[in-house]
């Protein structure tokens, strides 16, 4: 039985691609491993969004190229940079397989042809590689199949593929293609699959999940197409809680704001991408909104929904951001006070319109704006958490922690994550846990019975 292991790099939709490779292969009969030397076929899915994670993923295959030389493995890449930067990958004879973003439901075909002919079943040159990156109409219907482990709690939903934004930054649009949209009843369908098998908490996918089904489906009694799908999947039995990712500031429209005050198993969390809080800025990524737009959007927000927690994005050092320009983004954070804050560097990527620009920050620069953003946001995100100390939360249990595996770990419905100790009884479960301390990252707290 031949061995797999994939290794991840990247967002929930990479994590959600990977487990649907998984399933089937594991259906022709593969087993799933973690050990490098075990795996007869080592799988790496790829991130694009900044050039760091592509040179941690061409690192890694480096280094496992040279170290299984001649052992007849399989080495392939999967994902965003397989679909961006194609056959170059294969070049050397290193790696065997190459495909893109929307041929994942053809990894198990690819892969048994290439063991095939690693194993001497065929005559051809045994340096032959397959890539694969082409378009594929429907392939938003691929990622469907899950395999749930005993107590997993939580799952995600891809519901749509692609996104035709064209913020100037992002390669997503060249590496995912357009937006494509799964119709309701098909999703509705897995969810409740899932929650036969003891999911409780569904996470949506999507590349600008709020704008799921604009160009595919009506709109219904005013409401829009993403509005009518959290409505469906709230109605499924058994989910316990609902969670959407990622979204854009664009789409949060006056019916999904107050979605969020008549559906309680949506949770009192969003991710609310700002990117930068300079109009000049926003203006020049092709964001839409501008910053008091954006101040605007958060007051309604809130005033459905007062304890929503909101997370965001930023990016330090965009092509010609000023000091001003950065010091409008620090106010705004400040204003806003988001529970968590991803804070990038900002990062050429190929063949967008800001890796063009002239004005390019420079590195020492836009590590400066990072780190002083970050000591921002996380005075913010600390004071936050110390106000959940001595209260009482409700935690959907994950499993054991992964720094410290005698501990369990879990999310509240804001998305904050605790540490306590219990039992394996606990793993998938609700748990009421009585908070005791923070670390300024996370909640540490004992059970309650």
């Amino acid at each position: 039985m031949p061995k797999v292991l994939i290794k991840t790099y990247g967002c929930q939709m990479n994590e959600r691609d990977s487990e649907q490779v998984a399933q089937m292969l594991i259906a022709r009969g593969f087993e799933m491993t973690t050990d490098e030397n075990a795996a007869d076929v080592i799988l790496l899915n790829t991130c694009s969004v900044r050039d760091q994670a592509e040179q941690k993923a061409l690192g890694k295959m480096r280094l496992l190229a040279h170290h299984h030389k001649g052992g007849g493995k399989v080495f392939g890449f999967l994902g965003c940079m397989a679909q961006s930067r194609g056959a170059e990958l294969a070049k050397g004879g290193a790696v065997d397989l190459v495909i893109g973003t929307q041929k994942f439901h053809r990894v198990a075909d690819y892969v048994e042809e290439l063991l095939a002919r690693k194993h001497g079943q065929s005559m051809d040159d045994a340096r032959f590689s397959i890539v694969d990156v082409g378009e594929e109409p429907g392939s938003q219907e691929a990622i469907r199949d899950h395999t749930v482990r005993p107590g997993q709690g939580t799952a995600f939903v891809s519901v749509m593929q692609g996104c035709n934004m064209r913020c100037t930054f992002c390669i997503v649009p060249q590496t995912r293609g357009a937006e494509r949209s799964r119709a309701i009843p098909e999703i509705v369908r897995e969810v409740e699959g899932l929650v036969a098998q003891g999911v409780k908490e569904v996470t949506l996918l999507g590349q600008i999940v709020n704008l799921y089904g604009r160009h595919e489906f009506p709109r219904v009694e005013g409401k829009s197409p993403f509005v009518q799908l959290l409505e469906a999947v709230h109605a499924v039995e058994g989910v316990a809680r609902l969670r959407f990712t990622s979204p854009h500031p664009i789409g949060y429209k006056a019916d999904l704001i107050e979605a969020f005050g008549y559906l309680p198993k949506l949770a009192e969390h969003v991710h609310l991408p700002l990117q930068s809080g300079s109009d000049r800025v926003l203006k020049a990524m092709h964001r839409g909104y501008t910053g008091e737009g954006f101040l605007e959007l958060v007051r309604k927000m809130r005033a459905v929904r007062p304890d929503l927690a909101i997370t965001t994005d930023i990016i330090v050092g965009y092509p010609g951001e000023t000091a001003e320009d950065y010091l409008a983004t620090r106010e705004l954070c400040e204003a806003v006070r988001f529970d968590n804050a991803f804070i990038f560097r900002y990062s050429k990527r190929k063949d967008t319109p800001a890796a063009a620009l002239p004005d390019q920050v420079d590195a020492v620069e836009k590590e400066r704006r990072n780190l002083d953003l970050l000591e921002v946001t996380n005075a913010i995100i600390k004071e936050k958490l110390e106000a959940l100390v001595g209260q009482r939360v409700e935690v959907l249990c994950e499993g054991p922690s992964k720094n410290n595996p005698r501990r369990l770990t879990g999310r509240t419905r804001g998305n904050k994550i605790v540490l306590f100790e219990g039992g394996e009884g606990m793993i998938g479960q609700m748990v009421q846990v009585r908070v005791e301390r923070t670390s300024g990252f996370c909640l540490y707290g004992e059970p309650e019975a």
